[in-house]
């Protein structure tokens, strides 16, 4: 059951967080009746905290991202909070390169970003502006009721753990209001209070489909989910390693009814089943802990699922062995985001050549021996010479729009498929790293189960005791990639920026054996925020 309103935010309240976006949007939540008249009330106001995770404005029906918050973009599609968070977490890694020339992604793919570079601009300004709706909510109606006072509390902890994780020193508001400025530090101890307090106030921790009450909306787990990848990454953003902390919060949602998907359908696999257009309806919807709602009727948007799905695709892909008349479940595909040889390399365990490689997707899957290995190789090369040519490169079919009753959407301009925020595959890779790095580098029984536990459900019988940093670095790789998170996970292992062994084809722009500053782990405070707020500096490093 997927909603869809309208609410207007007072300007004055976004310019005082910020001065650099519009101020109208569409909301989307369960499980909320349409005929209410939400401009300017509660329910409203409450929906847009969440919408402003899927959409990029107030959309336009079933036409796209209309009425875009974040101005001054030639595509409104791109200014969403999923596709920025995908291209500053994925472009700028060893997992994906994108063949467009749009200003900003060349910069990502060879790690030359800096205080002008427009897609950090566009994510900043996005992260700032939801900031800004939930504290106005919370100014506004924060003593209506408990519940949703305190799934706001979390939207807003979520969108500064996104900030902070990107930007390192941010700037920090409660109110509507100029913000001022935090370190790392500060807001780490601001996010753990925060979570903290808010935690018992949410609804039980319940796996869900579309249909239930409560689907789209944040419960208990997913406050553990986010303190989880709080004090996972403790270490990089505090100094203070938290592996204790993360693996218990870990245990506590994979002892929860969220649980992995392992029931396939219709010669789907069940991790692609996470990735399809039905993914809240099937059982693939209780591995979701926190999805972020997409549905081409009523939030049709550029973003999130579509974005992936129409950017990995061209016109010669087939992805559907049952249907070669569709490309994707899509009416089109854009050619431009596709896998770096480093990615596909972590699974090519037995060195199977690149011809040997250059297969349609669903063969690649039993090639390598591996359902997530979601690559198409056919009429490709392995190695990228030039990275404005998309069949250089194997191809990413691991998002498609196809339900696995064989359907495609309403509109299939656009995905039905949620976005997996967060999943609880990532619970149990948590477990594995925090074990081995408690016990001298390497997994004990505990870590080793853990992970054997992703590879049973992927078919992959490559499972072993005693798994060191650098093979879960790279399961973490096979599990998540073009998932947005990948930079967050290489500087965790120190395999990013600075000095290091890890390099990737294109790293730094050196097609081999490059590398780039340290200062790079986190990106510049935007040139126009330091501008408009006195109150904030720039990141070291990139003062000029």
């Amino acid at each position: 059951m997927k909603r869809i309103f309208k609410y207007i935010v007072p300007a004055t309240a976004i310019a005082l967080f910020m001065g650099t976006t519009s101020c109208t949007s569409d909301l989307d939540v369960t499980p909320i009746s349409p005929k209410l008249t939400t401009e300017g009330s509660v329910t409203g106001l409450f929906n847009k905290c969440y919408s402003s995770l899927a959409m990029a404005g107030i959309g336009d029906g079933g036409s796209g991202d209309g009425g875009v918050d974040v101005t001054g973009y030639d595509d409104p599609g791109m200014t969403g909070l999923i596709r920025q968070m995908w291209n500053s977490n994925e472009l700028t890694t060893d997992e994906a390169i994108c063949s467009w020339g749009d200003d900003g992604i060349p910069q990502f793919n060879f790690n030359s970003y800096d205080d002008a570079e427009p897609m950090c601009k566009a994510y900043f300004s996005r992260i700032a502006l939801s900031i800004s709706y939930c504290n106005h909510y919370l100014e506004t109606y924060g003593d209506y009721d408990a519940t949703m006072t305190a799934e706001v509390r979390f939207v807003r902890a979520l969108h500064y753990y996104l900030m902070m994780d990107a930007f390192g020193n941010i700037p920090f508001s409660e109110t509507v209001s100029k913000p001022i400025q935090l370190t790392r530090t500060e807001a780490f101890n601001w996010l753990e209070k925060e979570l903290l307090e808010i935690e018992p106030l949410l609804a039980d921790a319940k796996a869900k489909v579309s249909t239930d009450e409560g689907y789209g909306r944040a419960d208990k787990a997913a406050v553990w989910m986010l303190l989880m990848r709080l004090y996972l990454n403790a270490a990089v953003y505090t100094g203070e390693a938290k592996w204790t902390e993360a693996a218990q919060y870990a245990q506590k949602v994979i002892g929860s009814s969220y649980k992995l998907n392992e029931v396939s359908s219709n010669g789907w696999s069940p991790y692609q089943m996470l990735f399809m257009g039905d993914n809240g309806e099937t059982d693939a919807a209780y591995e979701c802990v926190f999805p972020i709602i997409q549905d081409s009727k009523l939030t049709a948007s550029y973003g999130n699922s579509t974005f992936l799905t129409q950017s990995c695709f061209n016109a010669d892909m087939f992805a559907n062995p049952n249907d070669p008349d569709m490309t994707n479940g899509l009416t089109s595909a854009w050619s431009g985001n596709r896998a770096r040889p480093d990615l596909v390399k972590l699974f090519n365990t037995n060195n199977y050549t690149e011809e040997e490689m250059q297969v349609p997707s669903y063969a690649m899957t039993e090639l390598l021996g591996d359902d997530r290995a979601l690559f198409w190789g056919q009429d490709r090369t392995l190695d990228i010479e030039s990275y404005d040519q998309y069949k250089q490169g194997f191809a990413v079919a691991k998002f498609v729009a196809f339900h696995t009753d064989g359907t495609t959407s309403y509109n299939n301009s656009f995905s039905d498929a949620d976005w997996f925020l967060f999943r609880v595959a990532e619970a149990y890779l948590t477990i594995a790293e925090c074990d081995a790095r408690q016990h001298n580098g390497t997994t004990t029984t505990t870590g080793d189960n853990a992970i054997n536990k992703l590879r049973q459900r992927a078919n992959n019988y490559n499972q072993k005791s005693g798994y060191t940093l650098s093979e879960i670095c790279d399961e973490w790789g096979r599990e998540f990639y073009f998932e947005g998170r990948r930079r967050t996970d290489l500087i965790r292992f120190n395999r990013f920026g600075g000095s290091n062994n890890y390099s990737w084809t294109w790293k730094g722009g050196v097609k081999k054996n490059g590398s780039f500053e340290a200062y790079k782990n986190i990106f510049a405070i935007p040139a126009n925020e330091l501008v408009s707020n006195g109150n904030l500096k720039q990141n070291p490093g990139y003062i000029k």
